[in-house]
């Protein structure tokens, strides 16, 4: 059977239900559209609930949390901020925003996020050169908690803050707490593609009032308290909107259940891909940590068999199934060519072997078999 005879399966599309549209109404019902409003404050409350922090402020963005989270720390022209390189584009985009300059730093090869070893060797190395990291952003990829114990007490030595970026992670756990909640400042993504979506949108949390307040005013233009239209401080249009953070409200009363899919739908890859030649599935939760696998991932060893991703993934798209590669490093994008890079063959090797397989929560058995059949198909054709 070929793609014109099945609908397409996408790579983790949005999943909305009934709850969603409770919430929406309400807000048009009572003429709240802008970006303020009982789903806004509602959302954020729901936010802190869930996850433990203080304060949370809605964004139409993780992009524009990590650029507020990042101003937080004082980041600015001339500074050099800590990034692992084996990430999305818009976790380092926002160092530049600032004016400062990204450090980039290889992966481990286990949960495939930022390396200890190689954060140590970054930063001794910067502060030999004189140039101190004003701030570290670490990321956990894919849903899957980074070796955080180690991370935070090396930047604990070295007195760095820490900026986490969970836009990938939310319902994520490392020993019991909610990722998002271990830096000074912690971000979420809730893009159309991520396990809760408000359509496009973010987050960013903190334990600080008085960050929470500044962040606020940064994100509706710094306005200052004036009953006229008065500035002092270059601010952002950056409030999400009252209509799609009551999506997200809707959202998350199915977040754990949302949870729950994504990682069955990782263990059902698991048990009927597993023997396949040359491929693998990873990363693998740290010791104390529980991912939400967000998407499952897979690798395929060269050494062991003659499919390569982009091999497999064209042939998925012969099945009108979508699928995607690892993230490109960001130390190999045509960007960021400049940029200091400490290590970069665990993170290098992880992009050129892997291929990321359809993980939404709507998917059904039928769905998660003809995927199956179609990279068995393939593991099959490569020995004919």
């Amino acid at each position: 059977m070929r793609s014109q005879d099945h609908d397409r399966i996408y790579l983790s599309p949005p999943h909305l239900g009934r709850h969603e549209l409770n919430y929406l109404h309400k807000a048009i019902e009572d003429n709240w559209v802008a970006p303020a409003g009982p789903n806004l404050t509602g959302f954020e409350r729901d936010i802190c609930e869930f996850t433990g922090a203080a304060h949370c402020v809605a964004l139409t963005s993780g992009t524009a949390a990590i650029h507020l989270g990042l101003k937080l720390l004082g980041v600015g022209p001339g500074d050099e901020v800590l990034c692992p390189s084996f990430t999305f584009v818009a976790t380092a985009n926002p160092i530049v925003y600032l004016g400062a300059s990204p450090v980039f730093i290889d992966s481990e090869a286990e949960t495939w996020n930022l390396c200890p070893v190689r954060l140590r060797e970054a930063i001794e190395d910067r502060i030999r050169r004189g140039q101190r990291p004003k701030a570290l952003i670490i990321v956990h990829l894919y849903g899957m908690p980074c070796k955080l114990r180690e991370i935070l007490a090396i930047a604990a030595e070295f007195d760095i803050p820490l900026l986490e970026d969970a836009a990938e992670a939310l319902g994520s756990r490392y020993d019991g707490q909610p990722l998002g909640t271990f830096g000074a400042v912690g971000v979420f993504s809730f893009n159309g593609n991520k396990i809760l979506t408000t359509s496009g949108g973010g987050a960013l949390v903190t334990n600080n009032a008085d960050w929470d307040k500044k962040a606020r005013f940064w994100a509706t233009q710094a306005k200052d308290p004036a009953p006229y239209y008065q500035h002092s401080e270059i601010g952002y249009n950056y409030r999400l909107s009252n209509l799609l953070a009551g999506i997200g409200r809707g959202q998350m009363e199915l977040l754990e259940d949302r949870v729950k899919r994504r990682r069955e739908i990782y263990n059902w890859y698991q048990e009927h891909l597993n023997g396949l030649p040359g491929l693998s599935f990873g990363p693998t939760e740290p010791a104390g940590g529980r991912s939400n696998r967000w998407l499952t991932c897979v690798l395929l060893r060269p050494s062991e068999t003659a499919v390569t991703p982009e091999q497999l993934r064209l042939h998925l798209e012969t099945h009108n199934i979508e699928s995607r590669p690892l993230w490109k490093p960001l130390h190999l994008q045509p960007l960021f060519a400049a940029a200091p890079m400490y290590g970069g063959a665990v993170c290098t090797n992880l992009f050129e072997q892997g291929l990321c397989l359809p993980s939404g929560t709507a998917m059904t058995d039928t769905d998660l078999k003809r995927v199956a059949d179609a990279v068995k198909e393939m593991a099959t054709a490569s020995y004919n």
